[in-house]
């Protein structure tokens, strides 16, 4: 997508107020579809997913430098810990919101298709389209589900990581931080494999806007 078309769908999202319906129809007028948009949320949820990765990975950096602490003022280290958990329930909310937003145009997109199906008057046309519908539904489903999937996995990581720093908080001590160290394996497994599923999830989304390009 251009530099002008994304301006202009800047534009006509701070004056439709996110009416979406009427935005999708404004921008039509200027020559952006759908298909446009609906790649345009793909390529940005993917770059909220890798915003999160490396938000969560930081995050992990923290933990472990709070429970390899050898002294020193554990106000501070509170206040970085907790810096990272405000951090890392942003880039979530973030992944969230990208996610519904490509979860909306899709709908409105295979919505308008299948309307159009109607349309037709060469059968043969029809059919052709149909399948292409029904194909690009069934790419669109995995890649949605493998979104879904690591969007998930991100509150139990964030509920643990709450439950660590409110622990520190009213627990500024040597025994404090000797039981952070126990729970430590568990949180580095479960954000390595969120990282992961976040990666599957970047790879198919990748692998779904290059067949929307190509169709």
């Amino acid at each position: 997508m251009t530099a002008i078309r994304s301006t202009l769908i800047l534009l006509a999202a701070l004056v439709l107020g996110g009416c979406q319906s009427t935005y999708y129809a404004a921008m039509e007028k200027v020559g952006v579809h759908k298909r446009d948009i609906m790649v345009d949320r793909i390529e940005s949820s993917q770059e909220a997913q890798e915003e999160a990765q490396e938000q969560f990975k930081s995050a992990l950096e923290r933990f472990r430098s709070v429970v390899d602490f050898e002294g020193g003022e554990l106000e501070s280290l509170y206040a970085h810990l907790n810096s990272e958990y405000e951090d890392s329930v942003a880039s979530a909310e973030d992944v969230r919101k990208r996610i519904n937003g490509v979860k909306d145009v899709s709908d409105a997109l295979f919505d308008e298709w299948e309307d159009e199906l109607e349309l037709y008057s060469n059968e043969k046309l029809r059919r052709a389209s149909a399948t292409k519908l029904k194909e690009t539904r069934r790419q669109y489903s995995r890649m949605l589900a493998s979104m879904e999937k690591s969007e998930k996995r991100m509150q139990p990581v964030l509920n643990a990581f709450q439950d660590q720093v409110l622990y520190l908080k009213h627990n500024l001590n040597a025994q404090a931080i000797a039981a952070l160290k126990g729970e430590f394996s568990s949180i580095r497994k479960d954000i390595e494999r969120l990282v992961i599923d976040m990666q599957r999830s970047i790879n198919e989304s990748r692998k779904f806007v290059e067949v929307l390009k190509k169709s």
